[in-house]
């Protein structure tokens, strides 16, 4: 899978696109984010609130589409797909 990450992320991460790979025979979108945190530390913070959860404020896409209400972090991904973040944007 292939993460693409914005804004105070990718400055976190040092990068603005992460590959990652999931193990799991049933790969979803919480695996792929469990493996991005794993590769970098930083984002871990910005993106979970204290119990866990990500943050109400982030977008997750998964191939430009915001991930399904009913799944959220459990929809399935397949190795070819591109998932992105994006933090809150604010301006004027």
């Amino acid at each position: 899978m292939h993460w693409k990450l914005f804004a105070d992320l990718a400055e976190r991460a040092g990068t603005r696109e992460v590959s990652v790979s999931v193990a799991a025979d049933d790969p979803t979108v919480a695996d792929a984010l469990a493996a991005l945190t794993e590769m970098h530390p930083a984002l871990a913070d910005r993106l979970f609130d204290e119990g866990g959860a990500v943050r109400s404020q982030f977008t997750l896409l998964k191939n430009g589409e915001p991930l399904p209400a009913d799944r959220g972090l459990e929809t399935p991904i397949e190795h070819s797909d591109e998932l992105a973040v994006f933090p809150p944007v604010s301006g004027g």
